[in-house]
């Protein structure tokens, strides 16, 4: 059992409480104030750790990122991200790509940020599955939260240029849409035929791809869609809501510009990268207010570095130069944590810290949004992984 006590401690609604105290083993048992003695009671050799006044969060949440399966200074030999040679790959998981022991997940430690999804890229219209990783583990099942987690899906600029090059379709966003409502069209047949084979005994033949897509029409699983111009945003929210998709839409670059569509169409969005320049046309109108906007209308949204486009160590970064740019404090770790969780579905593990969830902490020698505070120490499922007090 352990105690960090006198912590600065960030409440869900993005502010902090002062002289707070959380007694946790792999998961948060108790928060409060002037736990020490009622610790003792329990374990006369609880470890006490006095944060001192210190800023204390849970964990961050990179909520879209590419870590450990495009690894960092590998080329191609750890680029394992994008599956080109064929536009629908449904049945790829991203699992199978991960280098847990690509140094980016230590460097992620380092930062705070204890929770990532990270999977396939969006070359494809539909690229295959996410997972959600704790950032500390020899091994992917040591590390594993929920796998999978999502199914990736892509509009606009990258399934365009990529299969452009290989003069074979989708080379326009018309065809890139037909290919995905195709493939949900096919999943809902074989949907049938599975269902009908429970009285017919004749049971298609298993394919992984399809199996993958009714998870999804099922709502089994999310369908996280690459999405950074306005009228791809638009196209998403069409096509998830024709087949009742659980969806988020990632990048959201221009969601600013249509902040009462989002908010009627009640949209859970994960912003970024932020700490980048307009690397690609489908940039070009990327606004370092917009998130500002979004939380003037009332949307609430998660925020990712896309690593290794950001790299995933400036997560809390680019949260404080959206600060720097009109967003509450308050909005940005929301953004970063509980919102995290809620729009991925992690909530009832990660996210805020109360009892019964996991206990993934971080202690700062500053406040979390200022880019010269360092992280002190790092906890995940209860265990000091970086640093200490």
């Amino acid at each position: 059992m352990k105690l960090i006590k006198n912590a600065r401690m960030l409440e869900e609604n993005g502010n902090f409480s002062e002289g707070m105290d959380i007694l946790f083993e792999q998961k948060i048992l108790k928060t409060g104030r002037n736990l020490t003695l009622e610790c003792l009671s329990w374990d006369k050799n609880c470890e006490i750790f006095d944060a001192a006044g210190r800023y204390v969060t849970p964990g961050l949440i990179d909520a879209h990122c590419h870590i450990g399966i495009c690894e960092n200074g590998m080329g191609f030999e750890g680029e394992d991200v994008n599956e080109i040679t064929n536009p629908i790959t449904p049945a790829l998981r991203g699992l199978d790509g991960i280098n847990p022991m690509d140094q980016s997940f230590a460097e992620a430690r380092e930062s705070g940020v204890t929770a990532v999804l990270t999977g396939p890229g969006s070359a494809n219209v539909i690229g295959g599955q996410f997972c959600a990783l704790k950032t500390c583990g020899n091994t992917l099942e040591d590390m594993m939260l929920k796998e999978p987690i999502a199914l990736k899906a892509a509009l606009g600029e990258n399934p365009k240029r990529c299969y452009n090059e290989k003069k074979a379709s989708p080379m326009t966003r018309m065809a890139t849409a037909s290919l995905m409502r195709e493939a949900f069209y096919k999943a809902e047949a074989y949907g049938r035929k599975k269902r009908a084979a429970l009285n017919s005994g004749d049971m298609p033949e298993m394919d992984m791809g399809m199996e993958c897509l009714l998870d999804v029409l099922e709502k089994r699983l999310m369908l996280k869609i690459h999405c950074h111009r306005a009228d791809d945003i638009q196209t998403a929210i069409r096509i998830a809501e024709e087949f009742s998709i659980n969806y988020t839409l990632d990048h959201c670059t221009e969601g600013y510009m249509m902040p009462d569509a989002l908010r009627a169409h009640n949209a859970k969005c994960i912003l970024g990268p932020i700490l980048i320049g307009r690397p690609k046309i489908e940039m070009k109108n990327l606004n370092y207010g917009g998130a500002a906007v979004l939380e003037k209308a009332g949307i609430e949204f998660a925020l990712s570095t896309d690593h290794p486009e950001t790299p995933v160590q400036l997560l809390s970064a680019s949260a404080a130069f959206l600060v720097r740019n009109g967003l509450s404090e308050a909005a940005a770790l929301r953004a970063l944590t509980v919102n995290a969780a809620r729009i991925t579905g992690l909530d009832d593990r990660i996210g805020s810290l109360k009892a019964g969830l996991d206990a993934d902490i971080v202690v700062y020698d500053g406040h979390p949004l200022d880019v010269r505070t360092r992280v002190l120490m790092t906890v995940i499922n209860g265990r000091i992984v970086y640093g200490g007090l």
